[in-house]
């Protein structure tokens, strides 16, 4: 992990990509025949980028983030992540996905922690980090509760923290707040930036909402229908720290404007 995050600190500092995906694409052989997912995808992302993927249902997004992960192998094409081919499961990232996936039970505190014992580390070494990550996300007191006894917001805050326990230079997140409520997804969305902004984390982020993809990040890509190809990729010019006033801006919806109509031109969004 050390030699990795060296690598990461390098490329911020040179400007090199911290994932470089080289004409990647992916079919999956089923019964019913070949579903080619992803058509040819090359995109870079930037030591400690903060970069959202928008796209409709179906579109190849999760399959993305599952190939830059190593858990699944691309049909062809290169991924790169810290200059390393990605030919097996990636180790050093965390990973949060829609559902927490929490073990009703183990307490809050070790849920965190599993990542540690399944990486065979020392749980003693890393127990006041996962309360200190849980203070961070405002779950200082938790740390004896059981999964049951949390609101949706607050198992995925314990779900972030257990994604930053090993403190990965790289974070992939699915949907991570695609099922909750509007206000919680809120205060999550503004839990993040300061999660971000403290740790300087890469993240690879996928979203379905627009607005939440222009508030988080500093560049959306968006893809198009299956097989997913990148249609257009969107500079975020908005300034930071981000309040959620800035939603109210002309600034913030000329942004939201132009991702709605790059997925117009794709046939995603239409008003006939």
């Amino acid at each position: 992990m050390a030699h990795s995050r060296l690598v990461f600190e390098h490329l911020a500092q040179t400007r090199q990509a911290a994932v470089a995906i080289e004409s990647v694409t992916k079919t999956y052989q089923t019964r019913g025949g070949e579903i080619h997912a992803l058509a040819e995808v090359t995109l870079d992302l930037q030591e400690r980028e903060f970069l959202s993927v928008v796209g409709p249902s179906g579109c190849g997004k999760s399959t993305l983030l599952m190939l830059i992960s190593g858990l699944i192998p691309a049909t062809s094409g290169v991924i790169r992540v810290a200059t390393q081919v990605v030919r097996r499961p990636y180790t050093n990232l965390g990973i949060v996905f829609q559902r927490d996936v929490l073990l009703p039970w183990r307490t809050v505190l070790d849920n965190v922690l599993l990542q540690v014992e399944l990486r065979r580390l020392d749980r003693r070494r890393f127990e006041q980090h996962a309360r200190e990550l849980l203070a961070l996300v405002g779950l200082h007191g938790f740390e004896a509760k059981y999964p049951s006894e949390l609101s949706g917001g607050m198992r995925q805050r314990v779900a972030i923290s257990r994604a930053l326990i090993h403190d990965p230079p790289l974070l992939l997140m699915d949907e991570p707040f695609g099922a909750l409520d509007a206000i919680t997804r809120d205060q999550m969305n503004l839990d993040l930036l300061k999660i971000w902004d403290q740790s300087k984390k890469t993240v690879f982020f996928i979203t379905h909402s627009i607005s939440e993809a222009v508030f988080l990040s500093d560049r959306v890509v968006v893809m198009s229908p299956r097989p997913g190809r990148i249609v257009q990729i969107v500079d975020v010019q908005l300034p930071r720290p981000r309040h959620l006033a800035l939603r109210e801006t002309p600034e913030f919806a000329a942004h939201t404007r132009r991702i709605r109509e790059a997925l117009q031109a794709e046939g995603v969004l239409s008003e006939d």
